[in-house]
């Protein structure tokens, strides 16, 4: 088996019995991504002078001298370009000189960054083609998304650049990139992962830190290196009682789960998922049923509710108006209209007019629409969504134009029907690779556990991976 082909635990486990050096890891993966980065359009910040030199001596973590990606936006690379998938940050060669606390902990469980990925234009749309540069292209499908925001990440990992990379998650940035790549993505609990030193949370909470991977071992062992709370942090996860890794190969016991593939429309009309994504869920429900899991219909009622799109968007504009702001702050000059896509112009001005009473009733409401969702899982353990409502669409989908500059944030809603309500409830969700269309395009499913049960999706995805080992054709050799 070729290393590209491999896990980060696998390639740990060659530095460890001497098969391979840190150094010949990196240089693999290094040359990898200059074979294939230019059809992929993944990787947009190589570090590969920095990643030979850490490559010579790296800390005896778990994850010594496995190469590793991290996603061009919150997490910093000291020293490093830093964009956000702008491009006035790109123009004027914006830098941290630190790393970030993710950064830090990945280092020094050993991972070695040999490069930065390209994100959405401050992460808001689920693909990953920002004007700052060019598209990522998903590997099974040139001329289809990676899905978004962490899809220059996703397709690095699908086409074995390397075995794992970072990925944070505001409203499905890890799982809808792992759906469209065929690849394991797990978004943690709130507060689960810190954004110290360079903020507390991002927009209020929606959004967090972890990894999408080719294993759910690899998932819940970087879990395990990232998680904990940092002083200064506004809030925290609660502590998990034993190692996420341990979990891999805990019972699951017989589990009741909720499945639904329906979702509320726009026009508040209940609509089904494109087929192959009711396939993927009826594949998964096969599954579980066989593992003697009792699966059924249902789904929390108050996800049902119409108020959820204008509430999130709320949320979702003001903190593009913060970004914006800020950003504007650290370039020392107000970013002009027509330096950022449409969209991103349109969010922010629509934030400049809710109110603070505003932004605090959006947040209200969704924190009492949690406690009313969250009956849910004291009667289920598990909730099994489609992933996505469609599959993997074409390049250019989510493209903003100046006449309806907001279409492409109402069209992703449709394609993205399953993620955002779980990163405003805060609870853990993953996607798994367990079913591919009949063009060969990956499908993945969701489930949703409650909140601090990151444990119980690491045992579920668990049995089911060992069941139906996942595959990874996307690998380019």
């Amino acid at each position: 088996m070729r290393v590209s082909d491999l896990d980060a635990t696998a390639c740990a486990e060659l530095v460890r019995s001497g098969e391979a050096t840190p150094r010949e890891l990196v240089d693999l993966a290094i040359a990898r991504i200059e074979k294939h980065n230019a059809d992929l359009g993944a990787v947009i910040v190589p570090l590969y002078d920095q990643a030979r030199a850490d490559a010579e001596n790296p800390p005896q973590g778990p994850f010594r001298g496995v190469p590793i990606l991290i996603k061009d936006i919150c997490a910093t690379v000291g020293g490093a370009l830093h964009t956000n998938g702008l491009a006035p940050f790109k123009q004027a060669g914006v830098r941290f000189p630190h790393d970030s606390h993710l950064v830090a902990q990945l280092k020094k469980a050993g991972f070695i960054v040999v490069g930065k990925t390209v994100t959405s234009e401050l992460g808001i749309l689920p693909a990953a083609e920002p004007p700052a540069w060019p598209p990522a292209r998903n590997p099974y499908d040139l001329t289809r998304s990676t899905g978004g925001s962490s899809g220059g990440s996703a397709a690095a990992v699908a086409a074995g650049l390397v075995p794992i990379a970072h990925a944070n998650d505001g409203g499905g940035s890890i799982r809808i990139p792992a759906s469209c790549c065929g690849l394991f993505g797990l978004k943690p609990s709130r507060g689960r992962v810190s954004f110290a030193p360079n903020l507390g949370d991002v927009n209020g909470g929606l959004v967090n830190e972890h990894v999408v991977s080719r294993s759910v071992r690899d998932s819940a062992a970087v879990l395990d290196v990232l998680a904990g709370m940092v002083n200064g942090d506004p809030y925290t996860a609660p502590t998990q009682l034993r190692p996420y890794t341990a979990e891999l190969t805990t019972p699951t016991g017989r589990l009741r789960i909720g499945v639904e593939t329906k979702h509320v429309g726009l026009d508040g009309s209940i609509v089904d998922s494109h087929p192959d994504c009711v396939a993927a869920v009826r594949h998964a429900t096969e599954l579980l049923e066989s593992f003697g899991h009792q699966v059924e219909p249902a789904f929390p009622a108050a996800f049902r509710d119409p108020e959820w799109t204008p509430r999130f968007l709320s949320i979702w504009a003001t903190g593009v108006t913060m970004d914006l702001d800020e950003s504007s702050a650290v370039l020392g000059r107000p970013i002009a209209q027509h330096e950022v896509e449409p969209l991103t112009w349109a969010l922010a001005e629509l934030g400049r007019l809710i109110s603070g009473p505003a932004y605090a009733a959006a947040w209200r409401w969704i924190q009492r629409n949690t406690r009313e969702s969250a009956k849910f899982w004291d009667a289920f353990d598990l909730l099994l969504t489609p992933t996505l409502a469609e599959p993997p669409c074409p390049l250019g989908t989510f493209r903003s134009t100046t006449d309806d500059p907001l279409a492409a944030i109402f069209r992703a809603a449709e394609y993205t029907p399953f993620t955002p309500p779980i990163n405003a409830t805060g609870q853990p969700a993953c996607s798994l690779p367990l079913f591919r269309n009949a063009a060969g395009l990956p499908i993945g499913v969701q489930f949703v556990a409650a909140y601090g049960r990151e444990d119980l999706l690491l045992r579920v995805a668990a049995q089911l991976e060992a069941a139906q080992p996942f595959e990874h054709k996307a690998t380019r050799h």
